[in-house]
Order: C-alpha cells, then sequence, then structure tokens
C-alpha cells in the first residue's frame, strides 16, 4: 500500500506545468511551478514546516507550545496544518488588506486570528509587524517564528523546491520570474540554481508601494516610495534579511490592477486557477520578455490557490469597484451596472435633516434624492447639509424641505457617459436614472470617476 502517515508527507513535489495562452508574447519556454498541489495550496508550506523542525530541534518550539506570527495568510496555513499534527497552538497576525477567505480558512483549522491595520508603519505599535512581536513575549511557552528574517524560510525552498526545479528541467532552466515578498522563496531557490549555474537569471517581481527594486538598484531605502497597495503576498515596507539581493538579478513592478487582470487570465486562459502574486508574475515575465529568447528556459512560480481570492479579483463587483474591470461604459445603464440592483436610497420631504444624516452614515453615501407623493422635489448633500449646520446647530432637527437643494437631473437608461458627465457639476453632484416601471437608481460624481 502506498500512503502518507500525515497530511505532512504530501508536502513538496508540485508539477511543472507549460504555459501556453498568456505567454504567447514570449519566445521562450515558460514552465510554472503550481505550487498549489500542496496540502495547504501554497508554497508556504514547506517553509512553515522546515521552520518548525528546525525551531524544535534547537529548543526555541516545546511540547504544547503557542506558534505566534504575523502573517498574510499562507504561511499561517502552511504553520496551522504543521500545529495540528505536531499538536500545537496557533495565534496568527494578519492586515486587513487580507481576503476574508484567508482569515476564514486560519480560523477554519483552529487558529486564533489577529487582524491589525494595513495602512500604519511597520514600528506603529497596531502593525501587524509589532504586534506579532508583542504576542511572542507575551505569550507562555509561546515561539515567534518571524518568516521575514528566519533562515529556516530560505533553507527550505533551497533544499526542496530549487532541487525540484533542477531536476524537472533536467538542469536546462536558464530564468527564474518570482514574486518577492518575505524573499525567502526567490533566496533559497536562486541560491541553489546560482550554485548549479552561474549565468542563471533571477528576476524578482514586486508592486508599486514596496521599496524593493528601487533598493535593489540603488541601495536606497526610500520611504516615499511606501503606500498602501491591493496586492497580496508580495513587496514589503521593510528589508527582510531573507531577501538576499545579491542573488537577484533585477525586479519589475507591477500594477494592482494588472496583478488583478492576469491573474483572472491566467484561470481563464490556463485553467488553472491561483492567486494575486501569480498574476503579478505573469505580467512581470510579460515586462521583461525582451531578456528571454527562443532557446530560453523560464520557471515562474506560482505561490497559491485562487480560492483564497473569490470575493477579490475573481469577484466582478470587487473589480468593477476598483476600476480593474476593463469594461465600455458608453451610457447611464453601465455606469450604474454595479449597483442597479440596490434599492435607490431616498429622505421624504417632511422627515428630519437628522434622519438624513443617519441615512448617510448607513449606507455610506454622500448624497439623497428628496421626494414627495408625487415624486422627486429636490435633494440633500452632505456639503450642503455641513454649511447649513454651521449656520444653525439646531438643523438636525428641522425638515428636509427647509434645507435640500434642487432636483437631481433624471435620464433615461441609454443616455450616453458624455451628458451624464456633463450634468454633474460643483453645484449638481448626481444624476438619476429612469429605470421604468417607477424604479430609478442614481449616478454619483464617484461612479463616473470609476469609469475614467
Amino acid at each position: 500500500m502506498k500512503y502518507a502517515k500525515n497530511i505532512l508527507e504530501t508536502i513538496g513535489n508540485t508539477p511543472l506545468v507549460q504555459l501556453n495562452s498568456v505567454t504567447k508574447e514570449v519566445d521562450a519556454l515558460v514552465l510554472a511551478k503550481v505550487e498549489t498541489f500542496n496540502p495547504g495550496n501554497s508554497v508556504k508550506d514547506r517553509m512553515a514546516l522546515k521552520m518548525i523542525e528546525d525551531a524544535e530541534a534547537d529548543g526555541r518550539l516545546k511540547p504544547g507550545g503557542t506558534i505566534i506570527e504575523g502573517t498574510s495568510g499562507n504561511t499561517g496555513m502552511g504553520l496551522a496544518l504543521a500545529a495540528i499534527v505536531k499538536g500545537y497552538k496557533c495565534i496568527f497576525v494578519i492586515s486587513d488588506k487580507q481576503s476574508k477567505e484567508k482569515m476564514d480558512i486560519l480560523r477554519a483549522v483552529g487558529a486564533e486570528v489577529v487582524v491589525c491595520p494595513t495602512n500604519v508603519e511597520p514600528e506603529d505599535p497596531r502593525s501587524y509587524y509589532s504586534v506579532s512581536k508583542r504576542l511572542g513575549a507575551e505569550t507562555p511557552n509561546s515561539w515567534y517564528v518571524n518568516q521575514y528574517d528566519n533562515p529556516s524560510n530560505a533553507l527550505a525552498h533551497y533544499e526542496q523546491t530549487a532541487p525540484e526545479i533542477w531536476e524537472q528541467t533536467d538542469g536546462k532552466i536558464t530564468h527564474l520570474v518570482v514574486g518577492v515578498g518575505t524573499g525567502g522563496t526567490i533566496s533559497g531557490i536562486g541560491r541553489y540554481l546560482k550554485e548549479k549555474n552561474p549565468n542563471i537569471k533571477i528576476w524578482g517581481v514586486d508592486t508599486y508601494g514596496s521599496v524593493f527594486k528601487k533598493y535593489h538598484e540603488t541601495g536606497v531605502f526610500d520611504e516615499n516610495e511606501i503606500y498602501p497597495y491591493i496586492t497580496e503576498g508580495i513587496g514589503e515596507d521593510i528589508l527582510p534579511k531573507n531577501v538576499d539581493f545579491s542573488l537577484i538579478d533585477g525586479f519589475t513592478k507591477v500594477t494592482d490592477k494588472d496583478a488583478a487582470v492576469y491573474t483572472r487570465m491566467i484561470a481563464k486562459e490556463e485553467g488553472i486557477f491561483v492567486g494575486n502574486s501569480a498574476g503579478s508574475a505573469i505580467k512581470g515575465l510579460l515586462q521583461l520578455k525582451e531578456h528571454f529568447t527562443k532557446d530560453d528556459v523560464v520557471v515562474v512560480v506560482f505561490h497559491d490557490h485562487g480560492s483564497r481570492y473569490v470575493g477579490k479579483m475573481f469577484n466582478d463587483e470587487w473589480m468593477r469597484e476598483r476600476g480593474f474591470l476593463d469594461e465600455e461604459i458608453t451610457t447611464a445603464a453601465d455606469l450604474i451596472k454595479g449597483h442597479v440592483d440596490l434599492s435607490l436610497v431616498t429622505v421624504k420631504t417632511e422627515e428630519l435633516v437628522s434622519h438624513a444624516i443617519e441615512r448617510m452614515r448607513e449606507y455610506k453615501i454622500s448624497q439623497i434624492p428628496v421626494e414627495d407623493v408625487n415624486g422627486f422635489v429636490g435633494s440633500v448633500d452632505e456639503t450642503a447639509l455641513l454649511r447649513s449646520y454651521l449656520a444653525d446647530r439646531d438643523i438636525a432637527d428641522k425638515p428636509i424641505r427647509e434645507v435640500m437643494g434642487a432636483i437631481y437631473p433624471v435620464v433615461k437608461k441609454d443616455t450616453s457617459i458624455t451628458i451624464v458627465s456633463k450634468l454633474i457639476t460643483k453645484e449638481n453632484q448626481a444624476v438619476l436614472v429612469d429605470l421604468e416601471d417607477g424604479k430609478f437608481s442614481i449616478i454619483t460624481k464617484h461612479d463616473v470617476i470609476n469609469a475614467i
């Protein structure tokens, strides 16, 4: 009989798959190392187990202990699987930009999940770096993993992932393209491949909002480059010790939009359902295509599974809200596509101003049409309400009719976006769309800007 004694024995030996459609512009053989075949559905299973085993060996992790780590989700999953088999507890600290699916999956495998804000400095006590370190210091019999600086991270890929790639390509690999986050994957694989053949080129894929590319090229850690970004799993606002810049031949940066678009493209054109960093890697590879020839063998690492992003880049509404869907938008109907099924929020003339304010808060909107029994008769928006409040502090208890502005223009569904955009002015914040049968929707400046 052939069977694994536990789930950890199924880690590794992932397939190398030729890409045919998304890389048709590249004059080389492009092979994807599809790490979703690991039991935790990501490349991080390899280093998670290695880090745990090394910590056990030198006494940092003791029986019955608690594993604590800051993670974007995938390392946490790998650690959680190993913890289940080996009998440890887990506390994972994750930033609020990570997908809900990642958080739910970590909780599903028994981990405690602590969510921290993304848009804070690494040294801020609220950051997921700081919170994970603090929990590691405060929790009895715990081990703080610190995947960013833990040498076992890169060593796992040096010992496992890289030899697999070397054997699978029969030593013919000429280029490696991989997204860079903690740096373990690119540094571990890169070191092994460079030892086998110093001519192999190692390319890192970075994201806008991260410091890697400029630091590699100039040696300058430019804090002005640091800002929030959507892409998950790659890029950093710190310099992890696991990023060995001496092994990396160059970086290319990929936008959030391109990462999302190419992630979807891989699924639709190759039948490979992978995550956000894979889209970045493929777009990065295309940006580097002039470096490849027909005799080259390029390996690109697909880090994780698409199931962790079904609420994000695999969701049309999420993509549409961020302007990532390349849809042809020509009419009013196109502009309201994302919210046409939602009921129009309105306020009656005799309702109090406080009711309108509460409705704006509840629905997170900035303007509301005003109606009476005969139909639309006016409008209110947050700017006008603020002005009125500053002039009269008792305004909240007065009826809407005393503060309402002009009625919003009403257009048909087939009205051109050009006409709609001209109707939205400094004085007029929105346009109503007649959906027929007595139903209406609303177009705001936000909708027009998204369309641009």
